[in-house]
C-alpha cells in the first residue's frame, strides 16, 4: 500500500489520519482530506476506467468537477451503488469502495479494447445509424447488444438504504462559487445585512486560491481564504454550502443547490429513531439576486495520443500537488498556448521532479512566470507544441515539432522527449453552463478565447466566469457585485477593503485548439475532443464533410457534449475544429445548449421524502376499519384503499359480486362513496363558471336541485363527468371520479386564473372533510326513513333533489342520485361521524337484509344502466355525441363552453367515428375481454380491419348472461348487427350490437 507518488510533506491532508480504500478490489492508503482521485494519484494507479466507445485506457485527467474519464462505481453492498461519481469530487473515507465503470473482464485487461484497435476505420460518427438498419428483423437482437454495452455505470438492484431531503429557501443573495471572487461578493453582501447563501461544490471553499502560488496582502492567499470564512461563518445572516453544487438554474432566480452532507463520512451512526442520517439534500432556493462566481475551466489541447494515461490538464498538476502533495509522476512535459499553465512546471519543478521541457506555441513568451521558469533552469521550446503523446497504459515519450497554425500543418523534423506525464493547456473556458439553463446564448469573446453568458435578468457574473483571471481584477469584481446586489434588495453597503494581490505580467493566449500533426486528422492517431464520449478531432471533421454545419447536429451525430460530461473540457476544441473545417468563425458557429443537471444527481436527491408513502400515499375512507373487520376485499382507484367486494363463507369474486347484485335489485345494498372527488364551489361568478366549464346548462338550477354533467377538454373530448349539487344561490358542491379529483380541481384553477380571472369564484376540495354513504335498491325509502328526520315522500324528495336534515341523529345532506338505477340515496355526514351512522344503518337494516357491495359491484350495476366511467369507457378521444349523450350538450347556451368550438370541426363530426354501445354475446356464458378488438368478419388474413374494442365487461346475474359496453365505428348507427371479438381463449365470438342500457331503460326504478 505504498503511496509511490506521495510528497514527503505539503498538501492540505492530514497525513495523521491514514485511511484505507478499496478500487477494484485492491486494497490502497490514503490520507484524510483526499479525493478518490488524489488517493489514487499517490498510489500509482494509472488506469481507472475504460473509454466509452473504444474502450481505451484512460487515466485521470483533471481535478474538479470537469473531469471526464475517472466516473466510477460507489458501494460495496448492493443497497449502496451509486453510479457516476467523480473520483475527482468524492471525498475519501475509510471502507470506501468503488470501481471502474467499463472495462471486461477488469480494467487493466479488457476484451474489447481490440475495437479501439480498429474503431478509428470501422466506427465512424454515425456508425450505429449507418449499420443496423437492416434487416429489420435483427433490430431486437442489435438492439439487446448495443444498450448492455451503453451507460457508465449500473443502477441498484435493492432499495436504496439512505435518507434524501428538500429544503426549501429564500435569499436576498445567492453565491455561487467560493473561490476569490465568490468570497470577496459574500464579504461584501454579508457586510450589508442582507441574507446572503454561499455554495460551492468542492470539499473546502476557496476555489483557485487553494492550490495559488498568489500572495494577498504579503501573505499565501490561503491565510485571506480562511480569515474570510471565519468572517463569514460568524454573521448570523450568512449560511455557508460547501459540497454543494448549483445544479440548475430556473426562472425568476429558482436555482436547486445539492449537497452532499455524509458523502465524505465512513459511516453514519443512526439517530435514536434509527433513521440514517441525511445522505443528500437538495436545497430550494428563491434568490433576489445571483452572483455567479463558477470561474473557468482550463482547456486541454488536442493533439495525437492525448487520451493515454499521464495526460492532463496543467492545472491539475498543480492542484494535486498544492492541495495533496502529489505529484502524479516523475518526469513532465508542458505543452502551453499561454502564460499561467506555467505554473504546473513551476510546481512540479519544485517538488523535486524533474521537467524535461516546457513547449510553448507562442514564438516569444515573455510573462513572469516565463521568466521565473527560465530563471529555474527549465528549457523552454517555443513555437512547438507536442504533437503526439505515444504509450499504452502509461505515456512513455512525445513528439515534439513546430507548427504553423496560419496553415495548420507542422514544420520541420519531430523530436522526441522521454517522460510518463503530459500537462497541457490551450487556455480557460468561463464556466457559464448556470447561466445558459434559462436560455440565454453565449457570446464569443475573441480577447479571452471563450464564450461568456448572455445577459440573465436579476443574475452578476464575475471573475473567471465573464473572463476575468488576474487575481486582483477577480476579487474587486467580486466585491463589486456583492455590493450591488445588496443595494438592490435594501442592505446597507459597508465598504469592505480588499488585500493588495501580487502583480504578474502575463502575455496573450495564443488560439490554439487542435495541434496540427504530419499526417491529416483522418490519419493521424486519435485526437480525442470529448474524452467521455470517445469523440476525435477526426469525428468533427468527418461530421462536417457529410454535410453537417450546424454545431448542434454535429453535437448529436458525433455526441460531442453529451453524458455527464456536458462538454466542459472538450465543447470548445470541438467547435473551434469545426469553425476551422467549415471556414469559419468560432463566434459564428456558436455553442452548444447546456441543460441542467451541471453534474450528475442522484435520483434519491431530486426524490427526497417523496418516496414510497410519501410519493404515493395511501388514502382511507373513515370506514377503513369496518371493512377491514368485515373481510373486505381492497382494491386501489387513484390513491385511495376502495373495498372491491365482500366475500362470505369461502366465496370467490365472482359469486360474492353475484350475491351482492342481487341485494341491490331486490333488496338493498350500502356503498361507502367516500372517495368521490367533493369540490366545494363559491363566490357571486360560481353559476356562470359552471355554464362554462360543464356542456350542459346550469344558469337556472334552483336551490336544492342536483344536476348530472359533462366536462370536455379544450379539444371537446370527454375529461370527466359527475353531479354538481345547488345548495344555495351562489354555493355548489361538484362531485368528480375518484381518480380525476386532483386532475379536476386543478382543471378549474387553471381556467379561473388564466383565462377568467374577472369571475370571482373558489375553489376547495372538501373529499376528506365528508363521508358519503350510499345506499341503493327498491328498500333504500324504507330503511332510510327509520333513521332520518327527513319526509322521504316520492313527491317530496325527488329524483336529483337533495335536502338537509339528521341522519342517526348526525347532521347530513341527503341527496337523491343513483349510479345504480335504482331507488338510491347518498348521505353525506362529516367524516369524523361516518361510522357512526354506519353502524345504525346495519342496525336498522338487518330486517332488510342491508348488504355492503364493492366497487367491482358498482362496475356491473352501472354498466347494466350504460352509465359510463370516464377513464374506461373513454379514453381522451371520445365526444359527447361519441358517447351517445347529446342530451347533457347545452348548443344554444349564451356563452360557449369549454370543447364547443372544437366540437364543429370537421373531424368530430366524421363518419367512421368510434361510438358506445352495447354488446351482447350471442352465446350468454361468453363474457368479452375488456380490451379486446372488433372486427366484422371471423377472417382472419392479416392485415385484420379494427372496428373498436371492448371497454367494460361483465357478467349480469339480472341478465344471466356475459354483456360489454363497447366502442365500434359508426356504432349508433349499426344497432342490431353481428360483429366478432377475440376471446382470451383465442376464439373468434359473435357479438350483437344494441344500446348501452341493458336494464330499465325508461329509469322507472331510480324513479319509484
Amino acid at each position: 500500500m505504498k503511496q509511490v507518488h506521495r510528497l514527503a510533506r505539503g498538501g492540505r491532508i492530514n497525513r495523521s489520519r491514514p485511511i484505507t480504500f478499496k478500487f477494484n478490489n485492491k486494497e490502497l492508503e490514503g490520507y484524510e482530506g483526499d479525493t478518490l482521485a488524489s488517493a489514487l494519484l499517490a498510489n500509482g494507479v494509472n488506469i481507472v476506467n475504460r473509454s466509452f466507445k473504444y474502450s481505451r485506457p484512460r487515466g485521470i485527467v483533471a481535478a474538479g468537477a470537469e473531469e471526464p474519464n475517472a466516473v466510477v462505481q460507489l458501494g460495496a453492498a448492493e443497497s449502496e451503488q451509486v453510479p457516476n461519481v467523480r473520483a475527482t469530487q468524492q471525498a475519501l473515507y475509510a471502507g470506501l469502495e468503488a470501481r471502474s465503470t467499463n472495462g471486461w473482464p477488469g480494467v487493466e485487461i479488457d476484451l474489447m479494447s481490440m475495437v479501439g484497435k480498429v474503431g478509428g476505420r470501422f466506427m465512424p460518427p454515425g456508425f450505429y445509424y449507418k449499420t443496423f438498419m437492416k434487416p429489420a428483423s435483427m433490430w431486437m437482437t442489435y438492439e439487446k447488444y448495443i444498450r448492455k454495452g451503453a451507460g457508465l455505470g449500473r443502477s441498484p438492484l435493492e432499495r436504496d438504504a439512505d435518507t434524501y431531503d428538500h429544503m426549501n429557501r429564500h435569499c436576498d443573495v445567492l453565491v455561487i462559487g467560493a473561490g476569490p471572487a465568490g468570497l470577496a461578493a459574500a464579504l461584501a453582501a454579508g457586510k450589508s445585512g442582507v441574507r446572503v447563501i454561499v455554495a460551492d461544490e468542492q470539499e473546502e471553499m476557496g476555489g483557485s486560491l487553494l492550490d495559488s502560488r498568489d500572495t494577498l496582502g504579503g501573505k499565501n492567499s490561503v491565510h485571506w481564504v480562511e480569515e474570510t470564512l471565519q468572517a463569514l461563518a460568524a454573521m448570523p445572516n450568512v449560511l455557508l454550502l460547501p459540497r454543494t453544487t448549483a445544479n440548475g438554474y430556473h426562472d425568476q432566480n429558482f436555482v436547486t443547490l445539492v449537497e452532499r452532507r455524509t458523502e465524505h463520512l465512513a459511516a453514519t451512526s443512526p439517530r435514536e429513531n434509527g433513521e440514517k442520517p441525511v445522505r443528500t439534500r437538495m436545497h430550494r432556493v428563491r434568490a433576489g439576486r445571483v452572483v455567479l462566481a463558477t470561474g473557468a475551466h482550463e482547456r486541454p489541447l488536442v493533439y495525437a495520443g492525448n487520451d493515454i494515461p499521464g495526460n492532463f490538464v496543467a492545472g491539475a498538476i498543480s492542484n494535486y500537488i498544492l492541495r495533496y502533495g502529489v505529484v502524479p509522476g516523475t518526469k513532465l512535459v508542458l505543452s502551453t498556448s499561454n502564460d499561467h499553465a506555467y505554473r504546473a512546471a513551476l510546481d512540479w519543478h519544485d517538488s523535486g521532479a524533474n521537467v524535461v521541457a516546457i513547449v510553448d506555441a507562442r514564438t516569444a513568451p515573455e510573462g513572469t512566470l516565463v521568466r521565473e521558469a527560465r530563471a529555474k533552469g527549465i528549457r523552454v521550446i517555443t513555437g512547438s507544441a507536442v504533437i503526439e503523446s505515444q504509450g499504452s497504459t502509461r505515456v512513455r515519450k512525445v513528439l515534439v515539432d513546430r507548427i504553423n497554425l496560419h496553415n495548420f500543418t507542422t514544420q520541420g523534423q519531430p523530436i522526441t522527449l522521454e517522460c510518463d506525464t503530459v500537462a497541457s493547456s490551450g487556455g480557460y473556458s468561463p464556466v457559464i453552463h448556470l447561466a445558459s439553463h434559462t436560455g440565454a446564448r453565449p457570446v464569443w469573446r475573441e480577447d479571452i478565447l471563450g464564450f461568456v453568458a448572455g445577459k440573465v435578468k436579476g443574475m452578476l457574473i464575475v471573475g473567471g466566469a465573464r473572463g476575468a483571471y488576474a487575481l486582483g481584477d477577480v476579487l474587486s469584481d467580486g466585491l463589486e457585485a456583492g455590493e450591488r446586489a445588496a443595494s438592490d434588495m435594501g442592505g446597507n453597503v459597508v465598504k469592505v477593503d480588499l488585500p493588495v494581490s501580487n502583480q504578474r505580467h502575463e502575455g496573450e493566449t495564443l488560439a490554439l485548439y487542435q495541434v496540427p500533426h504530419p499526417k491529416p486528422t483522418l490519419r493521424a492517431p486519435k485526437q480525442f475532443v470529448d474524452l467521455q464520449n470517445d469523440v476525435t478531432a477526426a469525428s468533427i471533421e468527418l461530421a462536417t464533410r457529410e454535410g453537417f454545419e450546424s454545431i448542434e447536429h454535429i453535437k448529436r451525430y458525433t455526441v460531442m457534449g453529451f453524458g455527464t460530461d456536458q462538454g466542459k473540457l472538450g465543447n470548445i476544441n470541438g467547435m473551434a475544429i469545426a469553425a476551422r473545417c467549415l471556414g469559419r468563425t468560432i463566434a459564428d458557429t456558436g455553442t452548444t445548449t447546456f441543460r441542467p443537471n451541471y453534474t450528475p444527481v442522484a435520483f434519491g436527491a431530486i426524490t427526497g421524502r417523496h418516496a414510497a408513502e410519501l410519493f404515493d400515499p395511501i388514502r382511507y375512507t373513515a370506514l377503513q376499519q369496518w371493512h377491514l373487520d368485515n373481510g373486505a376485499e381492497f382494491e386501489d382507484v387513484g390513491q385511495w384503499k376502495r373495498p372491491w367486494y365482500f366475500p362470505r363463507n369461502g366465496e370467490n369474486i365472482h359469486q360474492a359480486v353475484a350475491r351482492e347484485c342481487r341485494a341491490v335489485r331486490s333488496g338493498v345494498g350500502i356503498l361507502d362513496a367516500s372517495t368521490l372527488g367533493k369540490i366545494d364551489i363559491q363566490g357571486p361568478g360560481a353559476r356562470e363558471f359552471l355554464e362554462r366549464v360543464y356542456t350542459n346548462k346550469w344558469a337556472k338550477l334552483p336551490v336544492g336541485r342536483v344536476r348530472y354533467g359533462l366536462m370536455c377538454r379544450d379539444d371537446g373530448m370527454v375529461f370527466d363527468d359527475g353531479t354538481t349539487s345547488c345548495l344555495s344561490k351562489n354555493h355548489f358542491l361538484m362531485t368528480t371520479s375518484t381518480g380525476n379529483a386532483a386532475r379536476v380541481l386543478e382543471w378549474l384553477e387553471l381556467w379561473q386564473q388564466t383565462e377568467w380571472p374577472d369571475l370571482e369564484v373558489y375553489f376547495n376540495s372538501v373529499t376528506d372533510h365528508w363521508a358519503t354513504m350510499s345506499i341503493s335498491g327498491p328498500k333504500a325509502r324504507q330503511l332510510l326513513a327509520e333513521v332520518c328526520d327527513i319526509d322521504l315522500d316520492r313527491e317530496k324528495f325527488k329524483f336529483m333533489d337533495w335536502k338537509e336534515g339528521k341522519v342517526a341523529g348526525v347532521p347530513a345532506r341527503v341527496f337523491r342520485i343513483s349510479f345504480t338505477g335504482e331507488l338510491a340515496y347518498e348521505i353525506n355526514v362529516q367524516a369524523n361521524y361516518a361510522l357512526h351512522v354506519w353502524k345504525a344503518l346495519f342496525e336498522h337494516g338487518a330486517k332488510y337484509q342491508l348488504t355492503p357491495y364493492g366497487t367491482e359491484t358498482m362496475h356491473v350495476l352501472r354498466a347494466e344502466k350504460g352509465f359510463i366511467i370516464a377513464g374506461q369507457d373513454t379514453d381522451g378521444s371520445m365526444t359527447p355525441e361519441d358517447l351517445g349523450m347529446q342530451w347533457c350538450v347545452g348548443y344554444d347556451k349564451a356563452f360557449s363552453w369549454i370543447g364547443q368550438r372544437a366540437l364543429t370541426r370537421e373531424d368530430t363530426k366524421q363518419k367512421g367515428r368510434k361510438q358506445l354501445v352495447g354488446l351482447l354475446p350471442k352465446n350468454p356464458q361468453v363474457i368479452p375481454q375488456e380490451g379486446a378488438q372488433i372486427i366484422a368478419t371471423e377472417q382472419r388474413t392479416l392485415p385484420v380491419p379494427m372496428l373498436g374494442h371492448v371497454t367494460s365487461s361483465y357478467y349480469s346475474t339480472t341478465l344471466n348472461r356475459g354483456f360489454a359496453l363497447a366502442v365500434v365505428k359508426n356504432g349508433h348507427e349499426r344497432m342490431g348487427e353481428t360483429i366478432f371479438f377475440t376471446g382470451s381463449d383465442g376464439e373468434i365470438h359473435q357479438a350483437e350490437i344494441v344500446s348501452t342500457v341493458f336494464i330499465d331503460p325508461k329509469g322507472e326504478r331510480q324513479n319509484v
